[in-house]
């Protein structure tokens, strides 16, 4: 690979793993529009960049959940009992739609998707609503039924989850860390899912080109991973030291504009000016 290539992939990695860890959101809303603005640079067909961004981003959540994962539970913060209930809904929902939805929608809607799901989850961060006191988790199937639509949603944009399940946590007064926390275990279902899903839907439509497996671009799926593997933990220690609230606003504002971003290479690629 050229080595501007893999020097702005690790840094990618760098940042998307400290950030998943601290903010339990997986990274995707980060590195789905780099990886856009870098696939066409270093020879991703134009037609495949959207898809192979959200497959490559997803399937980095693989590893990055792992380390986040470990750091959690060594300052046992997750919670394992919502866990396993929402566990196999979104290994449901993950497998419908990376493996059969995903490869039916175009770039520009996917694209389209992105953007209001990434500008959501901005508004979401600056939200200071608190939920009324004395609400609880649902019960068991509600909860499982939420984990097929996150599954099926997050299929859809390379994200973790985090942007719907700590909100949904939150809203029943799961305590932000435990949420943040919990999010990232319930991102390795997720990321299992869609990333076996992306490779069976992909499988047809990729073949004969260069570095792909299914819609996953592989090699900047390995530079990544190692990259967010290495910094993930450390993000994860600092959810419970630095000032989360703040840094949430600043990294709201980055969403907008990643959002406008995306909505604008939606709108290149309906025009048909990409």
């Amino acid at each position: 690979m050229d080595p501007i290539f893999i020097i702005s992939l690790a840094c990618l990695g760098v940042v998307v793993g400290f950030a998943a860890g601290l903010l339990g959101i997986g990274g995707g809303m980060l590195l789905v529009p780099f990886l856009t603005m870098l696939f066409p640079m270093f020879g991703v067909p134009s037609d495949l960049v959207v898809h192979a961004a959200i497959a490559t981003s997803m399937a980095t959540i693989v590893f990055t959940s792992v380390s986040s994962v470990r750091a959690h539970h060594a300052k046992q913060a997750i919670l394992w009992n919502i866990v396993w209930v929402m566990g196999p809904g979104l290994v449901i929902g993950g497998l419908l739609s990376g493996g059969a939805v995903f490869s039916y929608l175009n770039g520009v809607w996917l694209s389209v998707i992105f953007s209001v799901f990434v500008a959501y989850s901005g508004f979401r961060m600056l939200s200071a609503k608190k939920p009324p006191v004395g609400r609880a988790m649902p019960g068991t199937a509600a909860t499982a039924g939420v984990g097929v639509g996150i599954g099926f949603a997050s299929g859809l944009l390379g994200a973790g989850g985090g942007f719907l399940s700590v909100p949904f946590m939150a809203r029943s007064n799961v305590p932000l860390h435990n949420a943040v926390a919990t999010s990232a275990a319930l991102g390795f279902f997720i990321a299992v899912a869609n990333s076996l899903g992306y490779i069976y839907s992909g499988f047809s439509e990729v073949q004969g080109q260069e570095g792909m497996l299914g819609y996953i671009y592989w090699p900047a799926l390995v530079v990544v991973s190692a990259m967010s593997v290495l910094t993930a933990p450390y993000g994860a220690r600092c959810a419970h030291s630095l000032p989360v609230a703040s840094l949430k606003r600043v990294f709201a504002c980055l969403l907008f504009g990643l959002a406008a971003y995306m909505l604008f290479k939606a709108y290149q690629g309906y025009t048909g000016t990409l």
